[in-house]
């Protein structure tokens, strides 16, 4: 993808064409010189065809009206979807505060009990706390109704069946076959009435107890939006999976939105729905639209990279490089068709959820904020206009090659010690328990970020592993940033100061950009207007009459 300024300016040379046959060029010049200023005509930037031909610059206005619509629709998105956001948080908090024993905040992590006793305490104060919900919560939150019976909490054991475990002896004998014992409480049921569950220590996996409440944002009132209806199935998970004594309590919730079946708001006008889905509905038009246009300029630039090819194969038998090829292939065309793909369906899937089809805030947003993100990436192909700010997208462009073969060497590097870091020091650190977080961390350390923790946190319980992790982060530090890091940069600086001495020389770089600085026509100049049959010949004529009047005169 080349930009316009650097394919069609006029050099000074009075070489021919290199894919031109000199003796072919002579019997039918009006042909090729047709060619080239079509190809040129593709290459120009909106105010120059607006020049050449008078047309409107139709493409750049819908892609300003559309940045403009579609970053108003993501800002009141946005705003929206926080409110879901911050509503979901707020209550999974207070679910901990109300059903957590003694729960600070930030504790999860270490949450957790040891012993038997504690195990019944903890059991029996979520019991408790679910029972006198209505008088201690501050929310509004209710227990799930099916019909005029509410739904139950369920407390349910997971445990080795038939299974003994002397450690004294060194024996044991496990069923790998797990049971589950499940118990039923129901709302305001008293907790003397209960029947009693015995907890298998030694043998058990797991007690899991879960029920539901339901719950409305009423935040959304204050900016005319109507209340949605929440649905919390909150799981709190006791889990002895590890069996070395200590028993880590969890909550989780999982949230469905509903629309809320009756409702009634006085003292202010709800936001007129329509109005908003209208506005949706016009932005999926615009990116239809703005899509349509960009495909019908994709499949002109593969037409014209057809028969510029089959030009160099036939006048001088030489396969045109694929380099070349891609420069017809204009990128920001098809970014911003991949751009209106993703907004048109975050549109729909914000209609969906604004008409409470759906409740997928997550996935809408993902769409939409992507489509923006390309959207307002394309304004830089308007600015590559400009020969001083285009020298960004060419370096970029240029040194994209030679980056990704780049990154490709110095990724497996990177692996490597991901692996070797996980494996080592993955049980004395709590930043290599995964893969995951040992990549964070390490691509922290390349950055220059979290180093001295990362240092000091390293357990000195085994003094082989501690001397090695000196050497694994002193070796890793010393490689990737005053080697990789350093070789990375030089190549974009290379590739920057090639471009700047390209475009300070103004020597064509390809055989495409030699082919186009044989056309000295300016966009001005009148002969890129089309007739009413909309041909090429009726040009070429105008052309040829124009260079035989010019030999009359000067032979006169």
């Amino acid at each position: 993808m080349e930009e316009p300024s650097d394919l069609y300016d006029i050099y000074e040379t009075g070489a021919n064409p290199p894919c031109v046959n000199h003796q072919q060029s002579l019997e039918d010049p009006e042909n090729v010189e047709c060619l080239r200023r079509k190809i040129k005509y593709y290459f120009m930037n909106p105010c120059e065809k607006y020049h050449a031909r008078g047309r409107k610059p139709w493409k750049l206005i819908l892609q300003i009206i559309k940045i403009a619509i579609i970053t108003i629709q993501l800002m009141s998105f946005g705003l929206s979807n926080q409110m879901v956001v911050t509503f979901k948080e707020e209550s999974l908090m207070t679910f901990k505060h109300l059903f957590l024993k003694d729960y600070v905040d930030g504790s999860m992590g270490t949450y957790a009990v040891y012993r038997q006793a504690d195990v019944y305490d903890h059991i029996d104060y979520i019991i408790e706390q679910y029972g006198l919900l209505h008088n201690i919560t501050v929310g509004n939150h209710e227990y799930e109704k099916n019909g005029t019976v509410f739904s139950p909490l369920l407390m349910c054991q997971e445990f080795y069946e038939n299974s003994t475990v002397y450690p004294e002896n060194d024996t044991f004998d496990i069923d790998a076959h797990v049971e589950t014992e499940c118990l039923k409480v129901y709302p305001m049921q008293q907790l003397s009435s209960l029947p009693h569950l015995d907890l298998h220590f030694k043998t058990m996996l797991s007690v899991k107890i879960t029920f539901v409440l339901k719950a409305i944002n009423l935040q959304t009132v204050r900016y005319r939006e109507l209340p949605d209806c929440y649905d919390f199935r909150i799981a709190i998970t006791f889990n002895n999976q590890a069996h070395s004594g200590r028993i880590k309590v969890d909550l989780e919730n999982d949230v469905e939105i509903n629309e809320c079946r009756d409702w009634k708001v006085t003292g202010a006008s709800p936001r007129n729905i329509y109005l908003t889905v209208l506005f949706d509905c016009l932005i999926i038009i615009t990116c239809i639209t703005s899509s349509t246009l960009c495909t019908r300029s994709v499949l002109k630039g593969i037409k014209l990279q057809f028969e510029y090819t089959h030009f160099c194969k036939t006048s001088s038998g030489k396969e045109v490089p694929l380099s070349e090829k891609l420069e017809f292939l204009n990128g920001w065309y098809i970014l911003i068709i991949v751009s209106d793909t993703l907004t048109i369906i975050g549109s729909i899937l914000k209609i969906d959820i604004q008409t409470k089809v759906l409740t997928s805030y997550d996935v809408c947003s993902i769409f939409l904020g992507t489509g923006t993100m390309f959207v307002w990436i394309g304004v830089v192909r308007y600015l590559g206009y400009f020969r001083k700010y285009n020298i960004l997208i060419l370096t970029l462009r240029a040194a994209f090659p030679n980056v990704i073969r780049f990154l490709y060497c110095a990724g497996i590097i990177y692996l490597s010690y991901c692996f070797c870091g996980w494996i080592v020091l993955g049980p004395y650190h709590e930043k290599f328990r995964t893969l995951n977080t040992v990549s964070e961390c390490l691509f922290s350390l390349i950055n220059g970020d979290d180093m001295f923790p990362t240092f000091k946190n390293m357990s000195q319980k085994s003094s082989l592993v501690w001397i090695f992790s000196r050497v694994y982060l002193y070796t890793f530090v010393s490689l990737f940033i005053y080697m990789i890091l350093s070789l990375f940069i030089t190549l974009i600086t290379d590739t920057y100061d090639t471009i700047k001495q390209q475009q300070q020389s103004g020597t064509p770089t390809s055989e495409l950009q030699r082919f186009l600085s044989e056309c000295k026509d300016l966009p001005n100049s009148g002969v890129y207007r089309l007739d009413n049959s909309n041909t090429c010949f009726f040009n070429c004529c105008i052309t040829r009459c124009r260079k035989q009047q010019d030999m009359s005169t000067s032979e006169a």
